[in-house]
């Protein structure tokens, strides 16, 4: 029987994760493509962890009893990863982070690491996601080194002779299969991803994303593909579902706020048993206007607790907002987080808020000075000051991804290549840590957690879902996927700290 492998290296773009725990549109496609195109072949599904730990001997590379990010994630396939990509007709990459990212558990698969990986390949290679672009962009360097590739998606009809646009939509829900064999080969509880559309809605796109390249135009997906998507899922085993892949949720169907209902509601009546129903990315002008502040309602009803819609406010500073095209102000992020905290700030059973607002900045774009930085702690110190919640602050230093009009824009190195570090330092002082003890204070006992990671400060444990909070348990080292229930006694700007309750 022929065999395919799915090599998932793991991607990560401004609107969508494909680190485990979640599971990627891209692997899911890249499954329905193989089998569609041959009904007969076998399937198979490794991580580049799985490599890592078998090209150690069989060994994580970090000693116990602290966990290793390097080989963390295991499929089912592990210790025959190796003899399956050689026996394999076909191999599909899933690689490529479109924007800086750094995991506990996690680390994405470096073009180096598959360029040795694929040496022991004697069939078919493919690769699918971001780093097909990077590997467009360097074509001298890397040529010969796949058989075909894919920037966007991935059908049966292109398998074989690559993609530089993304597929219709009608296309892939007609190769969509079965992912219960899929999902049985994944060594851990997965998220499932879901596309409700591509492109951005905006008319003015930001400097730096990527999703206008992806997608000149807004295509939205069909209610009813994306209804039976969910259910493929839901009858595959998976029980938390994230509906992060797009810019905006809020800009679903251009705000279409009952189309959007019957959307939350749907995959509620379908999935009666789902733990987690969350959503990811939010443009702050669709949150701030009036279907905004309904559709903010409609989250907090039919979602679950913990939920959080990080939007992009990405520079405080006038003259970086001016220069990169950005639509927010300072204004206009306030009426958002208001209409969010107006319906999300009620605690759940575990513990949590039901929706909670996020903020992104990025550093190094180009009108950045010194006041910059001045203007985002200005910013951040008069949002604190009028008592708002907010469940994460992302700061990361800009990418210039190919095609957008940051990779053409020439300036000046930026003062935050020199100081990224302190001044995100001082976010994390002046804004996250009180954040945290505003959020989660002292006493305060969170449900239903899990434990998942063991560093030199104790074990980690969190819930599945978009950005889950990660409480610490000093000194300990617990069995991983240990239940447990935390009351929370320090904060610290990226997690909080706490002890389990006594057996």
């Amino acid at each position: 029987m022929d065999t395919a492998v799915i090599l998932d290296c793991y991607t990560v773009e401004p609107s969508g994760l494909g680190v485990p725990p979640y599971l990627s549109t891209y692997v899911r496609q890249s499954w329905s493509a193989l089998r569609s195109a041959n009904p007969a072949i076998y399937v198979r599904y490794v991580t580049i962890d799985d490599l890592r730990w078998e090209l150690n001997g069989g060994e994580p590379l970090t000693p116990g009893p602290q966990s290793d990010p390097l080989t963390y994630s295991a499929s089912s396939n592990r210790g025959n990863a190796i003899k399956l990509l050689q026996d394999a007709t076909t191999v599909v990459v899933v690689a490529g982070d479109a924007v800086p990212s750094v995991h506990l558990h996690a680390h994405n698969g470096s073009i180096d690491e598959i360029i040795r990986i694929l040496a022991c390949v004697r069939g078919r290679r493919v690769l699918l996601g971001p780093m097909a672009n990077h590997v467009l962009e360097h074509a001298d360097q890397y040529a010969g080194l796949f058989d075909a590739l894919h920037t966007h998606t991935i059908t049966s009809a292109d398998l074989v002779s690559g993609s530089r646009a993304a597929a219709a939509y009608g296309q892939l829900r007609a190769d969509r299969q079965s992912f219960t064999d899929l999902v049985a080969q994944l060594g851990w509880e997965p998220v499932g991803e879901i596309e409700l559309y591509r492109g951005c809605t905006r008319r003015r796109f930001c400097s730096f994303c990527n999703e206008p390249v992806k997608s000149a135009t807004v295509a939205f997906r069909d209610l009813q593909d994306i209804l039976e998507e969910v259910q493929q899922l839901y009858s595959a085993g998976i029980r938390h579902l994230r509906l992060g892949q797009q810019t905006c949720f809020f800009s679903t169907w251009n705000r279409d706020v009952e189309q959007i209902e019957r959307l939350l509601a749907g995959i509620r009546e379908s999935c009666p048993d789902l733990l987690v129903l969350h959503i990811d990315n939010a443009d702050p002008l669709a949150v701030a206007s009036p279907a905004g502040a309904r559709i903010a309602a409609l989250v907090a009803h039919y979602c679950s607790e913990g939920n959080c819609a990080p939007m992009g406010m990405e520079s405080f500073d006038p003259a970086v907002i001016e220069k990169n095209a950005l639509t927010c102000t300072p204004q206009v992020l306030r009426r958002a987080i208001d209409n969010v905290n107006a319906v999300g700030s009620q605690r759940g059973p575990a513990g949590l808020p039901a929706l909670l607002p996020g903020i992104n900045i990025i550093y190094g774009l180009p009108g950045e000075t010194h006041r910059t930085h001045l203007e985002n702690l200005r910013g951040l110190d008069e949002l604190m000051a009028a008592g708002v919640m907010c469940h994460r602050t992302n700061v990361r230093q800009a990418r210039a991804y190919a095609a957008t009009p940051l990779a053409a824009m020439t300036a000046e190195t930026p003062p935050s290549q020199e100081h990224f570090s302190t001044w995100k330092a001082d976010i994390d002082s002046i804004w996250d840590q009180p954040m945290k003890k505003r959020i989660y204070p002292v006493g305060l006992r969170l449900q239903g957690l899990h434990s998942f990671f063991v560093t030199g400060r104790g074990t980690w444990f969190r819930r599945l879902g978009s950005y889950p909070i990660q409480v610490v348990e000093r000194d300990a080292v617990v069995p991983r996927f240990t239940s447990a229930d935390l009351t929370v006694t320090e904060h610290a700007p990226r997690f909080i700290y706490g002890v389990r309750d006594a057996a």
